[in-house]
């Protein structure tokens, strides 16, 4: 049983990883080569790696794909995807192929509005608190003068300052509701950084309100945070061709694959069960361009799994519909994205996909990134409502499987050549792995 270190992150990295191995490891020498197998040659790389968070003991690698073809507002990119999942690249570089005779990708950036919350707690009179708002804005404002200046010069910054008063759902309960223009800067630290200035502000110019009581006078701030939920930060991605023009599988009618096809989407449109799913392949797209142009992941996958919810039930973020003899596809996404700051001027990858998407600008990435997204789930829906999704992931996963147990070039190329015509499932291989073996 291990016992609690103290002082673990003042220790170099070999004695961080001596720790480790020495502690939870059976075999701890297997252990440290397995940690020190993936760290990068190249010392300065490396350095540059272990200083991006806290106690580095190694690199964790995600394969680092492209995917070619996709003709978006009439430009032709290949998408970088950093992601481990069989098949994404695949079905991605696929719907790509299939749109670029078609018209390709069409996209809009509705909004890019961002938002920022200063919360806190007051006990008085509402209408005290909404005189002194009124009073304090133009100073919150003018105080923030210089975080703001950079931005502004470039054309951002703060948009306006609302109170909310939220004191039906917590008592006591208000906000100061910021949004912001941020340009191409994801802008989490500019936005931060103006929010605790202005809960500064806030809070010391209460102290002389003369309109407040001397209890009024001491506003509690909770905290002051930007929000990953944003709703106006808004692009809109959409494909759509002539129903006689989906002719690519001759195995069913344009016809009954396009009925099928926004069944399929109305299915998730109203039931959860199946959103969920029909969504999680939307963002293997999506995620896979964030990662690999250093954005994140994490807080675009909350945003956006928060406005599929935002009429009170969790839906499908993608539409469709035939009308007038045309078949439409669309969705509409929040995407805070950035293409300056943060891993975007530090990681070498990272600014290798951003030069291979054409250096694009935040609105740039927001259209590509939601291309991704509506690529990934025509080519869900398409797989699923012709031949199953199986037969497609499954041959894709084959090589995973193979390699799970050890299988050598000739193994690998016999079942590979055995399951071009059988499908694949993992007893399956495990099997004629197993008779190939007995037979050599």
């Amino acid at each position: 049983m291990s016992k609690p270190i103290s002082g673990f992150s003042k220790l170099s990295k070999s004695k961080k990883i001596e720790w480790i191995v020495n502690t939870y490891f059976s075999n701890n020498k297997i252990a440290k080569q397995i940690l020190e197998q993936y760290w990068n040659t190249n010392e300065n790389i490396q350095q540059l790696h272990d200083e991006f968070i806290e106690n580095t003991i190694t690199n964790y690698y995600l394969p680092f794909g492209v995917a070619p073809n996709f003709l978006i507002n009439n430009k032709l990119y290949t998408i970088p995807m950093a992601i481990e999942e069989s098949s994404v690249v695949a079905a991605a570089s696929k719907s790509a192929k299939f749109w670029l005779d078609r018209g390709g990708f069409k996209t809009k950036v509705i909004s890019t509005t961002k938002i920022g919350q200063v919360h806190f707690m007051f006990f008085g009179n509402s209408h005290h608190l909404i005189s002194y708002f009124n009073h304090i804005k133009s100073r919150l404002l003018e105080d923030v003068k210089p975080i703001t200046k950079n931005m502004e010069l470039r054309g951002g910054g703060v948009i306006d300052i609302e109170l909310r008063d939220k004191t039906e759902d917590i008592k006591g309960y208000y906000q100061l509701h910021v949004s912001f223009e941020t340009l191409d800067a994801m802008g989490a630290n500019f936005i931060n950084s103006c929010l605790e200035q202005f809960a500064k502000t806030f809070k010391e110019e209460a102290l002389n309100f003369k309109d407040f009581t001397t209890e009024e006078k001491n506003i509690q701030i909770v905290m002051s945070i930007l929000s990953n939920y944003v709703p106006d930060c808004l692009v809109r991605a959409e494909v759509s061709c002539k129903i006689e023009d989906l002719n690519e599988d001759k195995d069913i009618s344009p016809e009954e694959f396009v009925s099928k096809f926004v069944q399929a989407v109305n299915i998730a449109e109203v039931e959860p069960y199946r959103a969920v799913t029909h969504n999680k392949g939307i963002m293997n797209g999506i995620d896979a361009v964030v990662l690999a142009t250093g954005n994140d992941f994490r807080a675009v996958e909350a945003g956006v799994h928060a406005y599929a919810s935002r009429n009170g039930k969790y839906s499908s973020l993608t539409h469709a519909k035939i009308e007038n003899g045309m078949f439409y596809f669309w969705m509409e996404i929040p995407l805070a994205l950035g293409t300056v700051g943060g891993l975007t001027g530090l990681h070498p990858l990272v600014k290798l996909a951003l030069e291979l998407l054409h250096h694009p600008s935040a609105k740039d990435l927001m259209q590509i990134v939601a291309v991704a997204g509506l690529a990934q789930n025509f080519a869900a829906l398409r797989s699923l409502t012709t031949t199953g999704i199986q037969k497609g992931h499954m041959k894709m996963h084959l090589m995973n499987i193979l390699n799970q147990f050890g299988a050598n070039e000739y193994e690998k190329a016999t079942i590979i050549d055995y399951f071009k015509t059988h499908t694949v499932s993992h007893s399956a291989v495990v099997e004629i792995l197993q008779n190939l073996r007995i037979k050599n």
